[in-house]
């Protein structure tokens, strides 16, 4: 049956392996733009190679209470997912969470129901945040259904995936 106390969600539930720094990439593949954050977070995946112990990267499509359990135990928190400013498409948004709150506005075209900026500030409510949490959002043009990144957004997820693997490479502490 299970262990006494337990509810069946915690039961079937994975637990998050601990690591110092995790990179997680939000977003629907299958509506456009919105695949930027799990496409960088591929990409990096394709170099991570022998810092596998050090640093754990995956891609989640669901819902901001699903970054809460992602992140649990991890020291140092890199999120990259789709916004929609107004700014030119491909252009790249860095937050640090812990000096600042996520503009909700930046982050309200987002597929998920319950996004990234609710997460978060759940999370701190809750006391739940990593000790170091940084986002980054990706400007996306479209976000109908249908598979491809935009050329500008193709291009922004290359540039930021270089540039958070450098930062990665040197120090968790950089990004």
């Amino acid at each position: 049956m299970g262990r006494p106390g337990a509810t069946p969600a915690a039961e079937g539930a994975a637990p998050a392996r601990a690591a110092p720094t995790r990179v997680i990439g939000v977003g629907n593949q299958w509506r456009g733009d919105d695949g930027a954050g799990p496409a960088v977070a591929h990409l990096l995946r394709a170099r991570q190679g022998a810092a596998a112990a050090a640093l754990q990267i995956s891609a989640i499509d669901g819902g901001g209470l699903n970054l809460i359990t992602a992140w649990a135990g991890a020291t140092t928190v890199v999120l990259i997912d789709a916004v929609f400013s107004g700014a030119a498409p491909g252009s790249i948004h860095r937050f640090d969470v812990g000096a600042q709150p996520l503009p909700e506005a930046l982050f309200r075209h987002s597929t998920h129901a319950f996004g990234i900026a609710e997460a978060v500030e759940l999370a701190r409510a809750l006391a739940q945040l990593p000790p170091r949490l940084v986002v980054y959002g990706i400007e996306g043009r479209q976000f109908d259904p249908g598979v491809g990144l935009s050329p500008a957004v193709e291009l922004a997820t290359r540039t930021l995936a270089e540039q958070l693997w450098q930062q990665l490479r040197m120090s968790s502490e950089a990004c």
